[in-house]
């Protein structure tokens, strides 16, 4: 029997791959998208500052790959950093017009990519999936 952390893995590694591959298409990797979709998601969402400190939370990454993640993006004109008008040690991360609104474009490519990955669930089946992978979402971010 395989381990389940091995089969988490291998779907990980599978849904990224694809996600890669679309990604590709605006000169980014999953990672870079997913990012860029969080602060695109937060700004549609109303929230009037972003720190570089929320993505970190968010994305589950330390500081310095976050950095790094932060830079290629404004170098490649998706995202600006400006300074905070709330604190001067931080900096506002805020979308560009090239990827303002990209959240949703991120959000039906994933959809696309679950529903490739799950051709063959009944709805029932993908209901419950979401539903477990919420749970484990829930228990990774508990005390």
């Amino acid at each position: 029997m395989m381990p389940f952390g091995l089969k988490i893995s291998i779907i990980s590694r599978a849904f990224r791959k694809r996600l890669d591959e679309k990604a590709a298409a605006l000169g980014l990797t999953s990672v870079q998208l997913r990012v860029l979709g969080s602060i695109s998601r937060l700004e549609a969402a109303g929230e009037q500052e972003i720190h570089q400190k929320d993505l970190e939370r968010i994305e589950h990454v330390t500081h310095p790959a976050m950095t790094r993640l932060l830079q290629r993006l404004e170098s490649k004109g998706f995202v600006r950093c400006l300074p905070s008008s709330q604190d001067r040690r931080y900096k506002r991360i805020t979308c560009t017009e090239k990827s303002a609104g990209i959240h949703e474009m991120i959000l039906q490519q994933d959809q696309e990519v679950l529903a490739a990955l799950c051709a063959d669930f009944t709805p029932a089946q993908k209901e419950a999936l979401q539903q477990l992978a919420d749970m484990l979402l829930q228990n990774i971010d508990a005390p």
